[in-house]
């Protein structure tokens, strides 16, 4: 969804970890512990090669060295906070207090001190893994065929994420937020569209065809947006 603020994306049935750790020994023995714990674990040597893995996506969480050869690991972890709210927890062989502080402003889940246990790590990772999942839980709203994460910003139909634009989502929001309401044209142009004074309510009408296409990839049976002529739209949410 392009206009959203980096929503956190679903994680996989089998989680994948990122380690970025440049000492080859430290990560064979991270990737042998986490993979036989039933994770997906890759590993790469540079901080600059993490935020590109994880803009492709399929990076449930990293496990990431503060001394890196290339950047810090502060810097990766400022990086990735920019566009991504991926768990990062921090490897290093600094205990000083300050650096703790650091890494955690910087939006860090957790600080681990150089020599550690692997299966400390293990049982770090799969913690921040469930906090993660509950907390993706709790963010989503079912309303009937729909299930909506209004901090997020995302929306399900029929149990699949919709690709939406800023103002398709702004228009379906609007519509679940009173399901069956019948909504006119006015009423929506001032909800979603009040920041873009040059458009007009025809642009009610193409967003919402554009809607009806995206659901109907999804499911053909039905069409939820209902139209109510000379009066405006209204969602069936089917719940």
């Amino acid at each position: 969804m392009p206009d959203a603020a980096f929503p956190t994306p679903a994680m996989a049935a089998t989680p994948t970890i990122l380690i970025a750790e440049d000492e080859t020994a430290i990560a064979d023995t991270v990737l042998y512990a986490l993979r036989s714990e039933g994770f997906a674990a890759e590993h790469v040597l540079l901080g600059g090669e993490v935020a590109p893995k994880v803009r492709a996506g399929g990076v449930d969480l990293v496990v990431l060295d503060v001394g890196l050869p290339d950047i810090t690991g502060f810097d990766v972890c400022r990086t990735l906070r920019t566009f991504s709210e991926v768990p990062v927890i921090f490897l290093t062989a600094r205990d000083g207090e300050i650096d703790r502080v650091v890494g955690l402003e910087l939006g860090a889940d957790d600080y681990v001190v150089k020599p550690f246990s692997p299966r400390e790590l293990v049982a770090r990772v799969r913690a921040r893994l469930r906090r993660r999942t509950q907390t993706e839980i709790a963010a989503w709203q079912a309303h009937g065929t729909f299930e909506i994460d209004r901090e997020g910003k995302r929306i399900r139909y029929c149990g699949h994420a919709l690709d939406l634009t800023r103002y398709e989502y702004g228009l379906l929001e609007v519509l679940m937020h009173r399901p069956g309401a019948v909504l006119s044209r006015m009423q929506l142009m001032d909800r979603v569209w009040a920041d873009a004074l040059e458009s007009g309510d025809r642009t009610v009408d193409t967003h919402i065809k554009t809607l009806r296409a995206k659901l109907r990839s999804l499911n053909e049976q039905d069409d939820p947006i209902r139209t109510h002529r000379g009066l405006g739209y209204s969602l069936d949410t089917g719940g």
